[in-house]
């Protein structure tokens, strides 16, 4: 009962804080797309104590000092909504690869535009590859991080990985590292769900792979990477909470 009361608080709170800064962020759009930024790691960073303070979730980073500076294709696991905002403070200047549709909610979908994430027409096939493949370069070559889930989206914990062709076709045509990102996340906040188990999230930075592979063996370096990384997190996690 508990847990439920603190997973509806955080909720109420959570889109609490993402209306005043929606609110907030209205001059944005007369300013440089680093104020958008600025305003998005902001509203993540207090998401975080949120979580922290309402629903008892910590988070740790691993392997920070793995990042390379500059350019970047970030690859994470998919697990909840958590990594949607939590990643962002991670980067001095992300963005987002997203599916067009959500560039067509009002306000929210104006700030991804002001803030050049990168979107997809999903219905567009090769065509949409190569349009992100040039919107991606345009970012990249202004010192950008640009983060990509590669299964496309929320997968339940546990679940068979379905690793798409997006991730690969960016490595392929931009020429800049990969960073894989492991994660449990989806252990203490699971997709589709309002309800919350306080734990620590634990996200694990790998090795980045460095440009120059072929499309099969980066594609199943990926995979097994941040797959392999997965299974631990959650086991540790698993493993943790059988220990309280």
């Amino acid at each position: 009962m508990l847990n439920r009361l603190r997973s509806i608080a955080f909720n109420v709170l959570f889109y609490l804080n993402t209306v005043i800064w929606l609110i907030i962020a209205l001059p944005t759009f007369f300013l440089p797309y680093g104020a958008i930024i600025w305003v998005a790691k902001t509203w993540g960073r207090i998401n975080l104590v949120l979580l922290r303070v309402v629903a008892g979730i910590r988070y740790e980073i691993r392997g920070r000092e793995k990042l390379p500076r500059g350019p970047l294709i970030v690859a994470a696991k998919h697990q909840s909504a958590w990594e949607t905002f939590a990643l962002l403070p991670l980067f001095r200047s992300p963005t987002f690869i997203m599916k067009r549709e959500l560039q067509w909610i009002p306000i929210f979908g104006w700030y991804t535009i002001k803030g050049r994430m990168v979107s997809v027409d999903r219905g567009a096939g090769a065509q949409a590859l190569n349009r992100m493949a040039e919107r991606a370069r345009i970012e990249l070559a202004c010192d950008r991080q640009l983060i990509i889930f590669p299964e496309g989206t929320r997968r339940p914990v546990g679940a068979e990985p379905r690793y798409k062709y997006g991730v690969t076709h960016l490595y392929l045509a931009e020429g800049v590292p990969c960073v894989p990102i492991a994660l449990n996340s989806g252990v203490f906040w699971p997709r589709r769900s309002l309800r919350m188990r306080p734990g620590t999230v634990v996200v694990e930075i790998l090795d980045p792979i460095a440009p120059g592979l072929d499309r099969e063996t980066f594609a199943a370096r990926l995979q097994d990477e941040i797959e392999t990384a997965t299974a631990r997190l959650i086991a540790e996690a698993e493993d943790k909470s059988g220990d309280q």
